[in-house]
């Protein structure tokens, strides 16, 4: 169980059986799995068998077979024995060799001794047997009690078909190492063929680089799954929350059908109220006449069963001045009344499908470059009592998002202040930030940090949000900085204004590490550290956009002609996937990584006003100084 545990966290398994590798062997894919296994699969793919190939279960790639005119089961067969995975089962697995010519004749009698020319095991009873036979009685063997049950590692490079011949050279065309034997009967028409020695360390070479690579693809791989689990995440939270806001939609609709619904139940109760009243006062009023009736009736009743003619007659007087005011009194009935409620039904349900609580949609991003900007939110830069604001004055822009909170970083440049904008589900808060000089660019350097440019004072002041900005520090620079980009976690770029044609590396105390080539480019007033960590830089003299390594060599100058020459470059970022954005004029384009012009994303028609500053966040959302706000777009399909 412990061997088992220790091949398989050694990945000595096979990704089909997922059992530990029986007799391995690797396709030209390099990807190796056990030969039952790999039969077992050619036998279902009918169209590798009809291309006489056997097909790679991992990557589908066509393996051609030496004999295509020979059985299935001979293809793989004749498959290279894969020598280093057998290497690496016998150096982590414990020894459990039987005798190979006990093992032939169906008995498991233990092996101990290991003959390194054959590299077979054999008992002391067999051994005397291999020392009897003339091509073998020279071989050196090893005791493998001695060697605590395990065959060790012995330097001899024998041929595997000449098992007495020494690999001595090696077959370029073939890619296979092999003995002057091999050589002289299969390898006859061979080119190129050299010594071992002289290709061992080329292959070493090789194989070193293909470690590398491999490492970097795991790396790379890594970090996807990484990243793809994060966004797994962030699905099921932002899922979460968009069912949340359409709840709260409903609310809202619910709400307002509620007041109305409120509404008419209290039309109802006061309207039967007073219907209410007037009937009983109206029963009060019968309730008074019923008793006087009936006390004349008594009055009356009494006369006429007296026998008194004079009690009958003033009776009878009574009656008749009664008989007058009741002929004479109004009737104070209430007016007969109903109280209904009339209602369209149909009408009804026609608004209720006409409602609309909102729509839910994928938003693709600017790397789907057939995507339309959407305006979804313009965050107001202007503070109450702000007097005067000059409308270009925001110059750049970035965001950070601390404690979960979004907060968005505007530099503004006639104020001398950084905006920081807070937003929390529909909130928005603005807090303010004066500086000592007038501001440049910023840039994001951590979690819940910025850096910002102040050129005329020659500073770098480093910004904390907790999540309120704060001023943590500043540093002394030589030059006058205006651009600026992170580099890394230790290193910033920063571009001044005195036509060097070049940008500084920095580390975070403002000391220059090292000074980049830029090209054309003079005066790099924005500046954008890409994903290859190369530099984009953008001049409004020159016109011209330029990318540049961290070593000085240009990837690609951009400066078009006729309609789409540029006309004042300014801001600058990258797409996950490479493509640039350039803010021109009064206009944001695409350009491809390699410098190709795509489309205009964003023109004056979707409300741009002297742009400046433009970021890319994680979610797509695409942020862009315009005017005296910021503008915040997200691309979706048509």
């Amino acid at each position: 169980m412990a061997t088992a545990k220790k091949l398989t966290d050694n990945h000595l398994t096979c990704v089909i059986c997922t059992e530990v590798f029986t007799d391995p062997a690797t396709l030209q894919c390099n990807h190796t799995f056990c030969k039952s296994c790999l039969l077992k699969y050619t036998k279902t793919q009918p169209k590798a068998i009809q291309a006489k190939s056997i097909p790679c279960p991992s990557c589908r790639q066509l393996t051609k077979v030496a004999n295509p005119d020979s059985p299935v089961e001979k293809w793989v067969r004749q498959l290279k024995p894969s020598h280093v995975i057998q290497g690496l089962m016998d150096d982590l697995g414990e020894s459990s060799d039987t005798c190979s010519v006990c093992k032939g004749d169906g008995e498991t009698t233990p092996g101990t001794i290991w003959c390194t020319i054959c590299d077979d095991v054999f008992c002391d009873g067999c051994l005397k047997l291999h020392k009897k036979m003339p091509l073998s009685r020279d071989h050196e063997v090893i005791d493998l009690r001695i060697h605590s049950n395990r065959k060790p590692k012995v330097q001899r490079f024998m041929c595997r078909i000449h098992k007495d011949e020494k690999i001595k050279l090696f077959c370029k065309d073939c890619r296979m190492a092999i003995c002057t034997v091999c050589c002289s009967i299969k390898h006859r028409k061979c080119d190129d063929v050299e010594t071992i020695d002289t290709m061992t360390p080329l292959v070493k070479e090789s194989l070193i680089t293909e470690t590398r690579n491999h490492e970097k693809k795991i790396e790379t791989y890594t970090d996807n799954i990484s990243s793809t689990n994060s966004k797994l995440d962030k699905l099921s939270t932002n899922a979460q929350e968009l069912k949340n806001q359409v709840q709260k939609v409903r609310m809202a609709a619910v709400d307002v059908l509620l007041r109305k619904e409120k509404k008419l139940l209290d039309r109802i109760d006061q309207l039967t109220e007073t219907r209410v009243q007037e009937w009983k006062a109206y029963r009060k009023s019968q309730e008074i006449d019923l008793q006087m009736h009936q006390q004349r009736r008594e009055f009356t009743h009494k006369a006429v069963t007296s026998h008194c003619a004079a009690d009958m007659y003033d009776i009878y007087e009574t009656v008749a001045v009664a008989s007058r005011d009741k002929d004479t009194s109004e009737d104070k009935r209430p007016i007969p009344s109903t109280i209904v409620f009339t209602h369209d039904t149909d009408k009804l349900m026609r608004s209720a499908d006409e409602v609309q609580l909102g729509e839910v949609k994928v938003v693709g991003g600017l790397y789907d470059r057939t995507s339309s900007p959407v305006l979804l939110q313009t965050i107001d830069c202007r503070r109450q009592g702000d007097t005067f604001n000059f409308l270009d004055s925001l110059f750049d822009v970035a965001v950070l998002v601390v404690d979960g909170i979004q907060v968005t970083v505007v530099i503004d440049r006639f104020d001398s202040r950084l905006h920081a904008c807070y937003t929390s589900n529909t909130t928005h808060i603005q807090k303010c930030l004066k500086f000592p000089g007038v501001p440049g660019r910023v840039a994001k350097v951590g979690r819940a940090q910025a850096a910002v440019t102040l050129p005329d004072t020659r500073q770098i002041a480093f910004i904390n949000f907790e999540p309120k900005p704060k001023l943590l520090s500043t540093v002394k620079t030589k030059r006058m900085y205006y651009g600026l980009a992170c580099l890394n976690s230790s290193q910033l770029v920063a571009g001044g204004d005195d036509s060097r044609a070049s940008v500084d590396v920095l580390d975070m105390k403002g000391n220059v590490l090292k000074s980049i080539n830029t090209g054309v480019i003079k005066n790099p007033s924005y500046i954008h550290v890409t994903r290859n960590n190369n530099l984009i830089v953008s001049d409004k003299e020159v016109k011209s956009l330029v990318s540049v390594t961290c070593d000085g060599e240009v990837v690609f100058t951009y400066t078009p002609t006729g309609n789409k020459a540029l006309v004042y470059p300014r801001g600058v970022t990258t797409t996950s996937t490479g493509d640039i954005l350039l803010v021109d004029r009064c206009r944001v384009i695409q350009l491809t990584e390699s410098g190709q012009f795509v489309r205009d994303v964003l023109t004056q028609n979707d409300g741009l006003e002297f742009p400046r500053g433009i970021y890319l966040d994680d979610d797509g959302l695409f942020y862009v100084t315009s005017g005296g706000h910021v503008k915040v777009f997200i691309f979706a399909k048509d």
